[in-house]
């Protein structure tokens, strides 16, 4: 059996020690990755001929049951004086110059790759250079490197290898029998139900994409079974060895719940996996208020000294690690739950967690996704759809002029030079400010970034003092509010737009806007062999191909609808708009009457979604004041900003067997609009009221815009798509099994247009249209089948 662990993986794995702490001095010490490429090629430009830069090695630990490689890639290889030397290169958010020795983890890594090249070699010694640069240092290559150098004897250097890997040994041991027990298991896996309509070719093509290491794109009905579709296949080609790990990654909890029963479900057919879902922090945080370091937390000091025992023992468990069972297991060993689920993550075969663990370029998960390393990963990305907002704004970035006026009363009893630096900073906002009418694109910034560098070098500096002050939090924040926005700001490219605007509240924002995040969530996905995307409103598939890969090859399918098209009745109203222009009294009273003669016909649940909030509120007051004097209906409406208690607690109404119909106000692509569960007749209608056409904005005037001169339909990319996403969504509420009947009607004159015929699903072929005046015998005559 293969096993695989690159060089920094290893290290630092046995050699970490201590706290966890937040605290600026600590986390300094990390590698910055996202500026790492770019200095280390600096730097390797710089040197001599000789130089060999980004050197791949590899070395294989061989055992009864296993061959260990451990791989990597040094930064650089020379000769000086006839002694060769390795030459690891860290770049760090610090001022080099003061260090008097360096990191013992990263010089680990270093004597690593000096042991396989001096083996490989038949060398009686070796160099290990360690080069310290300063990414706040403008004048890089003159002041901002600080190296250490130390020659190693052969034997002494294969001596402290082999203890290195004989620490090791037992994790790859576990690991070894673990994946025997799961690739035996998986031989014999059958598909758990008996198939759909379609259901068989469906899993068929998504294997057939992993085993040509392609990305799929899949329009997948409510339904269809498409997290059984694409998990089966998943796993039965990890037992054909075509990968090792999968990644089942959500934008929700309530999704990431489907996909836990789903390997249970597994499991209970004889599949023998350790499988983890990855809980976020303040969700699993054991203490009353969250803040990570040894002061002010029991479990972050010392955790690293107990973290790996309570891994090894977890690990002696198969099935699913969930929340419950990380606390308990943290709460046992003393250790931080968040930290050691990622630690446990490592050795588990399926990970179920939200999108940024993969793709966000702050959280993302290092152990797995380091640059210029590709792994055997399968992703399988659910409710693919809402990928396009969440990666536009993981790679986008800003700051408030206002935030460095704040910062800079805190700072200044403290420091006169970081005040300075504030200052310059916000005089060059100030600058931006008054060029600003509604809002401004900016083709270069460069002079307030080389500013931001300096100010981050010296804030990262200050905050290393163990000094308390009043505000010591907020500049911590601003100091990696600034730090992320200097990190996006390497990004930028062809796919940016640079601009600034005076806010709603007041505020003076820059912001660095990720339009296009095609390339960025392609470096991630490149990260793994293949890729499924799936979403039940995949609609136009084309746009979602050109917004999350740049890859012109990607496979498209649409599976077959499992529904009957008579158990629902889907109809447009010819005679009503949700237009600016058209929102009057007499409007909302049309829409609150077509409400009451849809719901009136046959008792149940329903659900009604709006464009706003204020939309909402005026058809709610309109309908209570002419058709619920006597409380014929239960109304219940969704609020901003609703508690989870709150939520449960309006989800809980449609358990409810009232003698009243129930109907829930709900406002289009919140909470409610997509991923919640109302099956049979907890849901029989959905009124949706309104194209789901985003509110207009600067930025999404900068999105039509950038799209218009990119030659594509600019309103369609910034409005009419991500509305439309917004209307299958709450339309596909209704029908959620093949025993689920109930309508959907569509209140807007504008879903009658023909931009609009492309957009809807293929099932929706029996639309009927309909008005105020025919809606209740449209409804009457559907629900008489029944």
């Amino acid at each position: 059996m293969q096993l695989h662990i690159s060089v920094r993986n290893l290290v630092e794995f046995i050699f970490r020690s201590g706290d966890i702490d937040n605290r600026v001095g600590k986390t300094a010490n990390t590698d910055a990755m996202m500026e790492g490429t770019r200095i280390h090629k600096k730097i390797q430009n710089s040197m001599d001929d000789g130089y060999m830069p980004e050197v791949p090695l590899k070395y294989v630990v061989d055992s009864d049951m296993y061959e260990l490689t451990l791989e990597g890639r040094a930064d650089g290889i020379f000769e000086d004086e006839g002694i060769n030397w390795i030459d690891e290169i860290k770049g760090m958010y610090r001022k080099v110059q003061f260090f008097e020795e360096p990191v013992f983890v990263h010089k680990a890594q270093a004597m690593c790759y000096a042991y396989i090249f001096a083996t490989l070699n038949n060398l009686d010694k070796i160099g290990v250079q360690m080069t310290y640069c300063d990414l706040d240092e403008p004048e890089l290559l003159t002041k901002g490197i600080k190296r250490f150098r130390e020659i190693f004897e052969y034997e002494k250097l294969k001596q402290w290898f082999d203890d290195l890997i004989g620490k090791y040994r037992k994790w790859a041991d576990i690991q070894c029998r673990s994946r025997i027990r799961r690739q035996d298991s998986i031989k014999e896996l059958q598909f758990p139900f008996e198939y759909r309509v379609g259901q068989k070719k469906l899993v068929e093509d998504v294997y057939r994409t992993i085993l040509r290491q392609k990305t799929l794109f899949l329009q997948a009905p409510t339904g269809v079974g498409k997290t059984i579709s694409t998990i089966f296949p998943a796993v039965k080609a990890v037992g054909e060895e075509l990968a090792d790990r999968i990644f089942y990654l959500t934008a929700k909890t309530i999704t990431a719940s489907v996909a836990i029963d789903t390997f249970n479900e597994l499991q209970h057919l004889g599949y023998h996996a350790k499988i983890i879902q990855l809980t976020a922090k303040e969700k699993l945080c054991l203490c009353e208020e969250m803040d990570c370091n040894p002061v002010n937390c029991p479990y972050a000091k010392g955790h690293f000294d107990r973290v790996n025992d309570a891994v090894f023992d977890l690990l002696q468990r198969d099935g699913l690690f969930d929340r419950d069972e990380i606390i308990d297991q943290a709460e046992k060993f003393h250790v931080c739950p968040f930290e050691m689920s990622l630690d446990t993550a490592i050795w588990c075969d399926d990970i179920i967690c939200d999108y940024n663990y993969l793709f966000d370029p702050n959280v993302y998960l290092k152990r797995f996704f380091q640059e210029g390393i590709k792994g055997d990963y399968i992703f399988l990305v659910d409710e693919a759809h809402n990928l396009v907002e969440r990666s536009r704004s993981m790679y986008s970035a800003g700051i408030y002029k206002e935030d460095f006026l704040s910062i800079k009363k805190i700072i200044k009893p403290y420091s006169k030079k970081i005040e300075k630096l504030l200052e310059k900073c916000n005089t060059a906002l100030l600058g931006y400010k008054r060029e600003c009418e509604g809002y401004s694109v900016h083709e270069n910034i460069g002079t307030l970034a080389f500013s931001l560098m300096r100010l981050s070098g010296e804030l990262d500096e200050f905050l290393q003092k163990p000094m308390e002050f009043p505000g010591r939090k907020d500049v911590l924040d601003f100091y990696f509010q600034i730090r992320n926005f200097l990190n996006i700001y390497e990004l930028v490219d062809e796919h940016y737009v640079i601009y600034s605007e005076i806010a709603d509240d007041g505020r003076f924002m820059l912001r660095l806007m990720c339009v296009d995040p095609s390339q960025n969530v392609q470096r991630c996905l490149d990260k793994g062999k293949a890729t499924i995307f799936f979403s039940a409103t995949f609609l136009p598939i084309d746009y979602y191909k050109k917004l999350l890969s740049t890859k012109k090859d990607n496979y498209a399918i649409y599976a077959q609808s499992t529904f009957v098209q008579k158990n629902r009745l889907i109809a447009f109203a010819n005679d009503v708009s949700t237009k600016y222009s058209r929102r009057t009294e007499s409007e909302y009273r049309k829409i609150a009457d077509y409400i009451n003669k849809i719901v009136s016909v046959h008792k149940g649940n329903y659900m009604v979604f709006f464009p706003s909030y204020k939309f909402m509120e005026n058809v709610r007051d309109y309908f209570n004041d002419e058709f619920n004097l006597d409380n014929e209906f239960n109304i219940i409406a969704q609020t901003s900003k609703m508690s989870e208690e709150e939520r449960e607690k309006f989800l809980e109404r449609f358990n409810e067997n009232s003698q009243n119909t129930l109907i829930a106000f709900c406002v289009m692509g919140g909470i409610f609009g997509e991923g919640i569960d109302l099956k049979n007749e907890k849901l029989i209608g959905t009124i949706i009221v309104g194209t789901g056409l985003p509110q207009i904005s600067n930025e999404k005037q900068i999105l039509k815009e950038y799209y218009d001169d990119c030659g594509e339909n600019g309103f369609d990319y910034a409005f009419r798509y991500p509305g439309i996403n917004k209307v299958l969504q709450a339309a596909g509420r209704v029908i959620r099994t093949a025993e689920d009947y109930g309508v959907i009607i569509l209140l807007d004159e504008r879903f009658l247009q023909r931009n609009y015929e492309a957009l809807y699903p293929r099932e929706w072929n029996d639309r009927k249209i309909c008005s105020i005046n025919n809606v209740e015998k449209l409804v009457t005559d559907f629900w008489k089948k029944f």
